[in-house]
């Protein structure tokens, strides 16, 4: 099994490309090499190949970097699956989980970040998850994403090591991953991560 996530920028000309492709493809280089693990394509979409168990925590990562640019969002559809075709491009292999990934971007409304599997009652409870804490995720702030990009990044950082990392007194730091929802988020991920673990 694996996860292919496929995503687009949303109002990608609003910010100087020179200024968001390099934390974008410094995202996508935590994950592997180009063109075989992640391909940027059409200048403003991508197309990543991650473990399934890893998939969640890296769009979080990847929203959160993208978040950091006020006028950037970022829309993303993991699909889970075989692969059954590995090309040495990402953008050329096949599969359930290419399938899946790609007929969910293309209903993605209003949500912008959805799962399909091949298991329909994990998708329906974790879709509605996602659509519910998109309220939260969808309004971050610039300071709200860099926050949550940090403690993705280094998960064992304490608050007291954050606010140095900052540049931030420790009580700024615990209001803001309040107000970003970090808590609701990490439940998100271990609920996640269980039942991939379950059903892979």
């Amino acid at each position: 099994m694996k996860a292919i996530i496929t995503g687009d920028i949303i109002n990608s000309r609003s910010e100087d490309v020179t200024l968001w492709m390099p934390t974008l493809k410094e995202q996508l280089n935590a994950i592997g090499t180009t063109p075989k693990h992640w391909e940027i394509y059409r200048g403003d979409s991508f197309q990543l190949q991650v473990p399934p168990q890893k998939a969640l925590v890296t769009a979080f990562k990847i929203k959160a970097a993208v978040k950091q640019f006020k006028q950037l969002d970022v829309r993303m559809a993991i699909g889970i699956g075989k692969v059954t075709y590995q090309a040495k491009k990402i953008t050329e292999s096949n599969g359930e989980a290419f399938i899946n990934s790609g007929g969910c971007f293309e209903d993605l409304k209003k949500q912008t970040l959805a799962i399909k599997s091949p298991w329909q009652e994990f998708d329906t409870a974790i879709n509605l998850m996602l659509e519910i804490m998109g309220i939260t995720i969808n309004s971050w702030s610039q300071n709200s994403a860099l926050l949550i990009k940090e403690i993705l990044e280094n998960p064992n950082s304490t608050q007291k090591e954050l606010a140095q990392l900052l540049h931030k007194s420790q009580s700024n730091i615990s209001a803001g991953l309040k107000r970003a929802g970090y808590d609701e988020i990490q439940k998100i991920i271990h609920y996640y991560t269980n039942q991939i673990n379950a059903l892979c």
